[in-house]
């Protein structure tokens, strides 16, 4: 008979026959009421009277019936901790027993007993069975110390276990070890202060890499995610590491494959992408991946989860595998349509040919979701690969000839996305998408073909009657369709005034006075001021030019990839989101991918350091509200990491602008220059030290006037204001903060985005809270330049997150190149001439100033108060002529020439660099020092 007998009895007094048989001295009959003790306790019922009676049952040789009383025990222990205390020292004799598996089973059980009485007398006999002769039963107590560490984390700290648990990393038994790991993970991600503790290295690294192969795959896995958490010294450990990591590739397990692709994924961040090694990688990496997508549609969904990440990060790794996401009959929905997701990312003009031919035939299969969804792909590829966009917008008409209704809504929907990527190609189309209007009941749909009817007004005839069609039921529409309606007409209006004025008075008045949509009647009201007030100002709003839109406007924003990519295999990696925006309480540090190795014993001259190679960019993304999080959101109020500054641009390309010509008859290379060293007036102070003696400032740098950053209407009241300065070799923000809301602002915090020159707060923003309604308060932010690096368009871009406990605001502003100008970009005379003959002729760019009101002295002045070093002038032909140089933050030099006529307010500027990328910028500062 089965035990399914325990879990049938109803018998009145239960719980007192139960007690008799307990107490019973025949060990059958006392296992068997153990058994019924659990069965009840397993469907519900209150046995806990019964503890006294259970715990006695613990003396015994019989293994199964301890293992019954131990899972009694841990079940009520909470509920009866005085109790509980009886079974402790029966406990501690059993972590002595001569049986392994006994001395295992006591020490998991008082690890899983979570009463802070019991913990104590856990330590000593748990400390032994870390020392255990038998593997099994240290490896049990490795998971034991996480359970207590969770339990009462001072006490494991207080107690050595964590230098124990780091032990047990070089234990001879790889399952012990893969049990280490996976506790030191455990508790590293609990306990931030016992990181410190348990860091790894490379000797512990090689022990882990070294279990890895005769571990079992669960254990692999521990071991594989803790080395993806380690950060090699240098690129030549990162590619041992990989090396031994590869064979885990061809592992039968998905998560053991998920886990080395991770690790590969991090530790390729680090090598040379150019390099045959990374090339490689590239090419093991793509087959494993393949095979997970023949499992069950449970782990395919996973995989292409995560394979949706890594294509994002490297599409080169599976660009040649585009067949295999082609959507199967029996595919589940929900693996379809991640399919579809990554196809687009594939495509490319080399395989547009076949994908467009499987959209088409997904377009006309029979479930919903996934025809639109194949709809709106055929848009996308439209918008990526310009040479087919023909073909996808000839594959949309014919999509819309079918008349299926939501094919042909989709299909309205992405042919507006169309038009806006390639404004005047493809309107001989609009006459077909007409036709359509009276099938349209989506919202969406309604929208785009209202926007399509709006921006292309003077080519429809009858455009005004479209429109007015629309206007019937405008109080019945949907939000989206009113906006876009209202936005619509106005054009029209503007485009053809005569004909149009009713109706655009009919849906002002529709918008304003009988709406009570707020978004809807501020905008009527904004256009309805603009059109009485200056046409020809809302002329040139609402027909202005609109910007291309972006290829791929769903990328996940670059900071938070590289996190996910670190999370590879994880719940994170299938939500597409941080672990703690999905896991209550998580905190810990942020996962950041590790920074390119550089070589060593390379050495740069301090005249013209040498540029290191350009990171590959980033592809351009429109941040989504919740994709921001990964990076401008989660606000460290402490100093980042400190990154080595490097210089960013590649050592030659050619100027954008037109190379210098004519030098004024003087030979640049020849003895001209050479002249320099003999004579002219030093780099010091032009006035010989007067202006000291006349009270005159010797150190007036420029300080930019306050812009706006952020408006009251965008930062929801919330105002800023702001500029950049350079005092006393500090870089500073200067910001003024005005809260137009009606309630008091308070938590102020501040992060910036990675930008070309590694600009961060050096200090936590120091604002008086709250701020009361009406109120300003300004405060000067030092930064500094150690933050991440990432070369932004234009170079000078900052894009700055501000936090409040109203919301979170984003901006962004130019930062002026002259605070990152340094005290030491003095040049020496004969390294100048040096320096000045070594760039390349190509690299010098000329540039001419107006409107100059300064002599040679003054404007020597003004420059140096900048850090802009004139190392010599002289006078050539009637003509002064001074040299200059200066040095960035990051290490570029850069020499200039600066011409300047006796009564000519039009100077001519001359700069050489090896980084001709910041040449603009320079010249934009010096027009504002000059000008000032």
């Amino acid at each position: 008979m089965t035990d399914s007998k325990y879990f049938t009895t109803t018998k009145k007094g239960e719980i007192f026959e139960l007690k008799a048989e307990l107490n019973s001295d025949k060990k059958e009959k006392k296992k068997e009421a153990v058994k019924k003790v659990i069965a009840s306790m397993t469907v519900g019922k209150d046995v806990s009277a019964l503890f006294p009676d259970v715990v006695n049952c613990m003396q015994t040789d019989n293994l199964e019936l301890k293992k019954l009383v131990y899972l009694y025990l841990m079940n009520y222990a909470k509920s009866q901790p005085d109790m509980a205390i009886m079974a402790v020292n029966t406990f501690v004799k059993d972590c002595e027993d001569s049986n392994p598996l006994i001395r295992a089973l006591a020490v998991r059980t008082m690890g899983c007993i979570r009463v802070d009485k019991i913990t104590e007398y856990l330590c000593e006999p748990l400390r032994k069975c870390l020392k255990d002769e038998d593997p099994y039963v240290r490896k049990t107590a490795a998971v034991c110390v996480a359970k207590l560490h969770d339990i009462n984390a001072q006490l494991v700290e207080d107690q050595g276990f964590l230098d124990l648990l780091r032990d047990l990393l070089s234990d001879s038994n790889p399952m012990v070890v893969a049990n280490a790991v996976a506790a030191i993970s455990e508790i590293m991600d609990a306990s931030p202060n016992a990181a410190s503790a348990l860091e790894m290295n490379s000797v512990t690294i090689n022990k882990l890499l070294t279990a890895l192969n005769e571990c079992t795959e669960w254990g692999q896995v521990f071991i594989l995610d803790s080395i993806s958490n380690y950060t090699p010294k240098d690129d030549r450990e990162a590619q041992s590491i990989c090396e031994r990591v590869t064979p885990r590739l061809a592992h039968a397990n998905a998560a053991v494959v998920l886990s080395a692709v991770k690790v590969v994924m991090k530790l390729m961040e680090m090598l040379d992408t150019s390099g045959d090694y990374v090339t490689s990688l590239v090419k093991k990496l793509a087959p494993p991946l393949v095979t997970l997508l023949s499992a069950e549609p449970e782990i395919q969904y996973v995989a292409l989860r995560n394979i949706n990440l890594i294509v994002q990060k490297r599409s080169d790794i599976l660009k040649n595998e585009m067949k295999v996401f082609f959507v199967k009959y029996n595919d589940p929905i929900y693996v379809k349509l991640e399919k579809l997701d990554i196809m687009i990312r594939l495509t490319s003009q080399s395989n547009i040919a076949q994908v467009l031919a499987e959209l088409k035939e997904y377009a006309t299969e029979v479930d919903v979701d996934f025809v639109r969804k194949s709809v709106r792909a055929i848009g996308r590829c439209a918008i990526k690969v310009e040479p087919a966009a023909e073909r996808c917008v000839s594959t949309l008409l014919d999509l819309i000839q079918t008349k299926v209704n939501y094919v042909v809504q989709e299909a309205i929907v992405v042919i507006k996305d169309i038009f806006r990527k390639y404004p005047n190609k493809y309107e001989s189309i609009i006459a077909t998408l007409c036709e359509n209007l009276d099938t349209l009941d989506e919202p969406e749909a309604r929208a785009s073909m209202i926007w399509i009817i709006g921006e292309y007004a003077e080519r429809i005839d009858n455009a005004d009657e479209l429109l007015e069609s629309f206007l019937e039921g405008f109080q019945d529409e949907n939000t989206q369709v009113q906006l876009q309606l209202l936005t619509a007409i106005v054009k029209l209006f503007l485009k053809r005034p005569t004909d149009t004025q009713e109706l655009v008075q009919q849906v002002l008045s529709l918008s304003t006075q009988d709406s009570d949509n707020p978004d809807l009647r501020d905008r009527g009201y904004i256009y309805w001021r603009l059109l009485s007030t200056d046409p020809a100002a809302a002329k040139e709003v609402v027909l202005a030019e609109k910007p291309l839109i972006s290829e791929e406007t769903d990328l996940i924003e670059p900071t938070l990839l590289d996190e996910l990519i670190c999370h590879i295999s994880s719940l994170a990696s299938v939500y597409h989101k941080p672990p703690n925006a999905f896991v209550e309480g998580r905190g810990g540090q942020r996962r950041v991918l590790p920074v390119k190795s550089q070589s060593e014993g390379t050495t740069e001259e301090p005249a013209a350091p040498a540029p290191v190679s350009q990171p590959a960019p980033q592809p351009t993304v429109i941040p989504g509200a919740d994709s921001l999080i990964g990076d401008l959101l989660d606000i460290d109020l402490g100093p980042g990491p400190s990154m080595m500054q490097q210089q960013m641009y590649p050592a030659q390309q050619a100027a954008p602008i037109q190379p210098a010509g004519n030098t004024g008859g003087m030979d640049i290379f020849g003895e001209g220059l050479d002249n320099l060293l003999g004579g002219g007036s030093s780099g010091g102070d032009m006035l010989g030290g007067l202006g000291d003696i006349f009270g005159m400032p010797q150190s007036q740098s420029y300080i930019p006037p306050q812009e706006v950053w952020l408006p009251a209407t965008k930062g929801k009241g919330l105002e800023i204001t702001g500029t950049f300065a350079r005092k006393s070799n500090q870089i500073n923000m200067e910001l003024t903060f005005t809260n137009k809301a009606m309630q008091p602002m308070s938590g102020f915090a501040i992060q910036f985005n990675k930008n070309s020159f590694g600009l961060m707060p050096a200090q936590v923003l120091n604002i008086r809270t709250p701020l009361p309604p009406n109120q300003s308060a300004s405060t000067s932010l030092p930064l500094n330049t150690t933050g991440p690096v990432q070369k932004m368009e234009p170079l000078t871009l900052l894009q700055i997150a501000i936090k409040n406990n109203i919301d979170v605001f984003y901006m962004s502003t130019q930062v002026s190149l002259h605070v990152l100008f340094t005290e030491d970009g003095e040049m020496d005379k004969k390294v100048f001439l040096k320096t000045w003959k070594d760039i390349p002729a190509q690299n010098e760019v000329q540039y001419t100033i107006n409107n100059v009101q300064h002599n040679a002295d003054t404007v020597s002045q003004k420059l140096r108060n900048n850090n802009i070093f004139t190392i010599a002038k002289r006078n050539v032909e009637g003509q002064d002529m001074l040299y200059q140089s200066l040095k960035l933050t990051n290490g570029i030099w850069v020499l200039a020439e600066l011409k300047i006529q006796p009564s000519n307010p039009s100077f001519v500027l001359s700069l050489k660099a090896r980084a001709v990328d910041v040449y603009e910028a320079i010249k934009t500062v010096y027009e504002n020092i000059l000008h000032n």
